[in-house]
């Protein structure tokens, strides 16, 4: 269970090293790009990241597995929150464009469009790790980040670094519910699509 704890608030830190470089970057392409290197880190490392756990509930969804992922999403909220306060401190330019950020998704997204976004995310992530498991390639993850973040879809561990970095609030909090929710209903659906291809064929 420490273990989950800890590879999960490593996972957070990382994706938070992800959400300052895609706030510090005046052009959108290469703050996308430049995103991805967090998730192909926790990929290489073997970190706890919720997003691209939950993808694979379907094969073992046991109760220790239960426990391990929301265990590793607790790590993934410590991480971000501890990431958060360090830039409210140490970056507050980037804090700002985080709460502007913020902001304008509350502003901008009802409750059924943030989990569209979400599920949308959870479908590239599914592929970027996906990929990486199976064929060992860092391909996914380089061209399917990137596509999610230019696309505007919502991703719950870089959004609770945002909200960490620059507007904690009530609607905040719903928000990212929101998005946790899409983002495993997304992650799921591929593998759900696919479960029945690995019937056998009857006799």
């Amino acid at each position: 269970m420490l273990r989950d704890f800890t590879d999960g608030v490593a996972a957070g830190l990382l994706i938070s090293v992800g959400g300052i470089v895609y706030l510090s970057c005046e052009n959108r392409t290469v703050g996308a790009l430049l995103f991805s290197v967090a998730l192909l880190t926790i990929c290489m490392r073997g970190y706890l990241l919720f997003t691209g756990r939950v993808c694979y509930l379907l094969d073992d969804h046991s109760r220790g597995a239960l426990a391990s992922l929301f265990i590793g999403l607790a790590g993934n909220l410590a991480g971000t929150a501890v990431c958060g306060a360090a830039v409210r401190y140490a970056l507050p330019s980037v804090a700002a464009s985080a709460a502007a950020l913020c902001e304008g998704k509350l502003a901008a997204q009802s409750v059924g469009q943030t989990l569209i976004r979400a599920a949308f995310c959870g479908v590239m992530v599914y592929l970027s790790v996906c990929i990486y498991r199976d064929q060992r390639s860092p391909l996914g993850i380089l061209f399917c980040i990137p596509t999610f973040v230019l696309s505007g879809f919502e991703h719950s561990i870089a959004d609770l670094f945002y909200a960490a970095a620059g507007c904690v609030s009530g609607p905040m909090a719903v928000f990212i519910l929101a998005v946790l929710a899409g983002n495993a209903a997304g992650g799921l659906l591929l593998p759900a699509l696919a479960r029945p291809k690995k019937r056998e064929k009857p006799v």
